[in-house]
């Protein structure tokens, strides 16, 4: 008889636990912001800014190159009636402005990511946002971003265990 009454019990607090999971106690979605981001039309005009910086970067590297080229066409064709002083002024020149060029490159590709972040920052923030709006007004507890197997939405009073993983790791690390 006890062992029947631990049983019922025990059924009706996972019918209790269960029917208070479906009733919404916690609520979850999911969400594939790259699509998302791919489909707001800020995105292309942000994407279009960055083509034609980029373009601009290309045709002024462009531009060195046909210079450092000519430079050193004309060098090669008359090398043979420069002087010691004139070649290696010639040379000096030429590395110059290779290493122009390829500083140019390493700070065109710096510029622009930077251009890139700073285009399409407040696209993602905007994206951010509406999907906080939409969890919010729906009652979602947490939404996960497919398109990075991280959460794309959790509530501002949820619990962060870091300091207490932390601890736990730190306590094994003592002990060893």
């Amino acid at each position: 008889m006890k062992k029947l009454s631990l049983i019922l019990l025990m059924i009706a607090f996972v019918l209790f636990a269960n029917q208070s999971f479906s009733q919404g106690k916690a609520k979850f979605g999911h969400i594939d912001s790259q699509k998302l981001l791919s489909e707001m039309p800020e995105t292309a005009t942000a994407r279009k800014a960055v083509d034609d910086y980029t373009k601009q970067l290309e045709d002024q590297l462009k531009t060195m190159q046909t210079e450092l080229q000519k430079k050193y066409d004309d060098y090669v064709a008359k090398q043979a009636t420069y002087s010691d002083l004139i070649k290696k002024t010639k040379e000096d020149e030429l590395n110059s402005l290779q290493q122009r060029i390829q500083s140019f490159q390493q700070t065109a590709q710096q510029d622009i990511q930077k251009k890139q972040e700073e285009l399409l920052q407040p696209v993602i923030d905007k994206a951010k946002a509406a999907i906080k709006e939409v969890a919010k007004a729906k009652g979602y507890t947490y939404i996960f971003d497919t398109s990075t197997g991280g959460l794309a939405y959790w509530p501002e009073n949820s619990d962060d265990i870091l300091p207490l993983v932390k601890a736990k790791l730190e306590a094994k690390k003592n002990k060893k």
